[in-house]
């Protein structure tokens, strides 16, 4: 599953992405990545280890929510 949101807002110069996704990592575990920036940039990366699917899926919902409050979409 891949989320990915931006917030565009010209009069402040605001142009956003947020991107996140799950993978399975190679010991078992399964990893959230989230990459966020400017639009057109490479942006910055981090991921973070849970040790089942759905705790990671657990963890994207809850940063989904804080970020469509924030006003992306």
């Amino acid at each position: 599953m891949i989320t990915y949101l931006k917030k565009v807002d010209p009069e402040k110069n605001q142009y956003r992405f947020y991107s996140l996704y799950i993978v399975p990592t190679l010991f078992g575990e399964w990893s959230l990545v989230r990459t966020w920036g400017r639009i057109g940039s490479g942006g910055a990366i981090r991921s973070d280890w849970f040790d089942t699917e759905k705790e990671a899926q657990d963890a994207l919902e809850v940063i989904e929510k804080q970020k469509r409050r924030k006003g992306y979409s």
